[in-house]
């Protein structure tokens, strides 16, 4: 047997050091892969991933190295082969967006293939489906959504934006009256769209109607230039998401006709000008409920991504004690797995109440959509604030290894930072589930108990009825015991509605003077879901039975996320009464033991997730550990290595000719493997 390779000091090399980790497993990381995902999804993933490594123009090793303007040719470039990749392969819309995801990359169709798509599969009747999403699902028509306004973002109701209703040409008016009326962020705006679902004020007779999308055709479908009276560009370099072509969007009184007003909910009478109204005033953000649900579960993704390159790179054995055996350090990186398992389970949920939501709303039946609505803009805003708070968690964690593209982690922050804003502020979404929250209450707590039923679709107001019938948390347990956890989230969470309810509507307090008490009441509400619906997996969910091998697994996942969420939440479980001291003491205490149950399983637990290196583009995340050879290869590529500068800060002259270090980047790849 070859013994494994060690350095001068005695250290295991990164390689090895991993397969001692991988050794460690109490669990087959394969069969935990098939329950995250399915074997459908992980066969569809091998199947596109070896379809994109086969063409060249998926080669990522250039991505470090290149500016914007060569950034954006290149999306274009890789969007336009997909899509006919697409075609070739007959990909469904699973597939395409498995290519998505594995390329890594906002491209320019990229709100055309979501949220464009999703508002015509939504909001259009027969012939608008016909007019509208036929030529788009073939990619004659390239759409985008423009809702957000250079002065308007969360705020709908505020959009300026008009179309009016032109009753003796029986056309819409459209037109932007007003600079900061201006569409602003819009994806796949700026260069790429040909059409635009655009969030207008609808005006008929002088009266504003509210905001309504409508289909605007705003280049030339042979030639894409702008038609006339739109004013359409590419807004500039960004933070970050700089191969996306986000634009703005004007309009100088440009007429659409009457069919391009999308006309599943609410429509304007042709003939007579008669606004027939939706069933439901809130249909128009159907949309964007769908968008926030898959923003809740793209977020597990990234808290596992951060997880797998940090966890890789604290297995090294750089001292005599691995500095993933520091408690420290699993503090910081455990929690970060913990969470997204709990992302997992609630965004499930949330799947599921937005399918049956869909089917309901098809036959008339709203009830579901008020409480779909508000938990997911709360969860929206909990998802995204926990992962890009993850993303730098984790690069810390990587010391200064961490600070390099080659990381991974840089431009995974860069290109996620702007989920935490777009599709909802979280102080304007918060207002929104503050405002659900306080209606709901309002009504249980004016019911005598017992008058109310609980409702297996609306946990809100099961955690209500049971802090209206034990307002002081007489319940006993242990903070072992998951069932009476979920109850301690529950009691939190109605006691920060009370509260918020009495001050607002007994001591008259205004809501601008509660917006602080507001959004920690809605995260209090989103944190119970997230407890309770982990924990109804671990005892309703077949394959995590008990006794079975992936619960044991699993298990300490959930009591270390609701442990650390509790420990840092406590002053809050402190106020409602139903924490102590002894509580707290012995909480830290099960944390600890949590933390010591993952640890064998840590990098198994990542490599569960299955992100092949294709998609982490990470040194230090490398599925074979070959992490300095690796990062070697990567700087022996930078450009700047190409030439030698001239320093003479009295010399005119910045560049001396092409570098003469062929020899030392030929011996740093004679020590290395080429990057992926």
């Amino acid at each position: 047997m070859t013994p494994p390779r060690m350095d001068k000091e005695g250290r295991l090399w990164c390689p090895e050091a991993l397969a001692a980790e991988r050794a460690k497993a109490t669990f087959d990381p394969k069969e935990l892969s098939v329950y995250i995902y399915g074997k459908e999804y992980l066969d569809r993933k091998a199947k596109i991933l070896a379809l994109l490594e086969a063409e060249p123009i998926f080669n990522k090793s250039v991505n470090y190295y290149q500016g914007r303007a060569d950034r954006l040719k290149r999306a274009l470039e890789r969007g336009k082969r997909s899509t006919q990749l697409a075609k070739q392969h007959d990909w469904n819309m699973d597939d395409i967006a498995m290519a998505d995801f594995l390329v890594d990359e906002p491209g320019p169709y990229g709100l055309h293939k979501s949220m464009y798509l999703i508002t015509l599969r939504d909001q259009t009747n027969d012939e608008q489906k016909e007019l509208f999403e036929k030529p788009a699902i073939a990619y004659d028509h390239i759409g985008c959504y423009a809702q957000t306004e250079l002065g308007h973002g969360s705020n709908v109701r505020g959009l300026e934006t008009t179309a009016t209703w032109i009753e003796a040409s029986q056309e819409f008016e459209i037109n932007t009256p007003t600079l900061t009326a201006t569409k602003w962020w819009i994806g796949s705006l700026g260069r790429t769209a040909n059409h635009a679902a655009v969030m207008c004020q609808l005006i008929v007779k002088g009266k504003n109607l509210g905001p309504h999308p409508f289909i605007v055709n705003i280049r030339d479908l042979k030639t894409h230039k702008p038609l006339k009276g739109v004013t359409v560009g590419d807004l500039g370099p960004k933070f970050g998401y700089n191969t996306m072509d986000n634009g703005f969007l004007q309009f100088d009184h440009v007429r659409i006709p009457h069919i391009n007003m999308l006309a599943k909910y609410a429509s304007i009478d042709r003939n007579t000008g008669q606004y027939l109204k939706p069933a439901n005033a809130k249909l128009a953000y159907g949309t964007m409920t769908w968008v926030r649900s898959r923003i809740v579960m793209h977020a597990r993704l990234v808290l596992a991504r951060s997880a797998t390159i940090a966890d890789k790179d604290a297995k090294d054995q750089s001292g005599e004690t691995p500095v993933i055996n520091y408690s420290t350090t699993q503090y910081r990186l455990f929690p970060i797995l913990a969470q997204s398992f709990a992302l997992h389970y609630v965004g499930l949920q949330m799947g599921r109440l937005y399918e049956t939501n869909m089917k309901q709303m098809s036959k008339g039946n709203f009830e579901l959509l008020a409480d779909l609505h508000a938990t997911s803009s709360g969860l929206k805003i909990w998802s995204t604030t926990t992962a890009v708070g993850a993303i730098e968690v984790a690069r810390r964690a990587c010391g200064g290894h961490g600070f390099s593209m080659f990381s991974g982690l840089a431009h995974a922050y860069q290109d996620y930072l702007p989920e935490v804003t777009w599709e909802g502020d979280s102080q304007i979404l918060s207002q929104q589930l503050g405002t659900y929250l306080l209606k709901t209450a309002r009504y249980v707590f004016a019911q005598r108990p017992g008058h109310v039923k609980k409702s297996i679709t609306n946990p809100t107001i099961e955690y209500l009825l049971n802090y209206q019938n034990d307002p002081h948390f007489k319940l006993k347990g242990m903070i072992q015991d998951g069932q009476y956890l979920v109850k301690l989230f529950g009691h939190r969470a109605a006691y920060a509605v009370a509260q918020v309810a009495r001050r607002r509507d007994q001591l008259g307090e205004t809501w601008n003077s509660l917006l602080h008490e507001i959004y920690e009441m809605g995260m209090a509400h989103c944190e119970y879901m997230l407890v309770k619906y982990f924990w109804q997996a671990l005892t309703t969910d077949e394959q995590l039975a008990q006794g079975k091998p992936l619960r044991s697994v699993i298990e300490p996942l959930f009591n270390l996320f609701a442990l650390t969420t509790l420990e840092s939440k406590a002053a809050e479980f402190f106020a409602a009464g139903c924490f102590s001291q002894g509580l707290y003491e012995e909480t830290k205490v099960e944390i600890l033991k949590a933390l010591a149950q993952v640890r064998p399983n840590a990098v198994p637990l990542v490599d569960a997730f299955d992100f092949p290196d294709f998609l982490l583009q990470s040194s230090l995340g490398r599925f074979d550990g070959n992490v300095y050879p690796d990062m070697i290869d990567r700087a022996s590529r930078e450009p700047a290595n190409a030439s030698i500068i001239n320093n003479d800060y009295r010399s005119a002259e910045l560049v001396r000719g092409e570098a003469q270090s062929e020899l030392l980047i030929a011996a740093f790849k004679a020590q290395s493997k080429p990057s992926l």
